[in-house]
């Protein structure tokens, strides 16, 4: 677990903070603890990674309403509330609209600790997918515009001819074109290609 990944419990009664402290901490998890949603709110420049415990009735803003401000905010971090038997309604409310867990109380520790660190690691997935996608765009903008189309015909399932039928060049230059794309891409197969030019969003013209 990265040592930036942090938990953050929102909740406004003292009690329950101090118990999430101390089953956390003896997980060995990173915690920080906030009163309210307010105070969560006015520390988020400061948050990088991690996930979000937050109480779904609670004064002046509820967990739903923290979750829509984070989600206003472009705040990706993952929210799991915690809920009473009769706050469930609200709590699906809150699954529907991105938490990516609810927890009843009173709320079994492993099941807690469960749910915390698949947020966790679905936060670092999403980063490390995040950072790929960046930088298979990045080799998609480094190629030429003639290696870009002879990119879309690839995508597109045409064979070589086809593409140089299309371009009106010949097969051979289609395919010093393919090998300096899949150079450029660091693919080592056409699939492999074609998969990361997918993962990133493109799409022939």
């Amino acid at each position: 677990m990265s040592h930036e990944q942090v938990v953050h419990i929102v909740d406004d009664d003292m009690a329950v903070r101090q118990s999430l402290a101390f089953l956390l901490g003896s997980a060995g998890l990173s915690v920080r603890l906030y009163d309210s949603a307010l105070s969560f709110l006015s520390a988020l420049p400061s948050l990088a990674h991690g996930c979000i415990v937050t109480d779904i009735r609670m004064p002046e803003m509820d967990g739903l309403e923290l979750q829509r401000h984070l989600h206003n905010r472009g705040i990706d971090l993952p929210v799991i509330v915690i809920t009473g038997h009769a706050d469930v309604p609200m709590a699906v409310e809150a699954m529907k609209a991105g938490a990516v867990d609810f927890i009843e109380k009173p709320f079994d520790d492993e099941a807690l600790l469960s749910a915390i660190r698949t947020a966790l690691d679905t936060q670092v997935r999403d980063a490390q997918k995040g950072s790929r996608n960046t930088e298979i765009v990045r080799r998609i903008a480094s190629l030429s515009e003639r290696e870009r189309q002879v990119l879309d015909g690839l995508v597109a399932g045409k064979a070589n001819k086809v593409i140089a039928y299309d371009l009106g060049i010949s097969p051979r230059t289609v395919e010093i074109y393919r090998a300096n794309v899949m150079t450029k891409m660091q693919a080592a197969s056409l699939s492999e290609l074609v998969r990361m030019a997918l993962m990133a969003g493109h799409s022939p013209v």
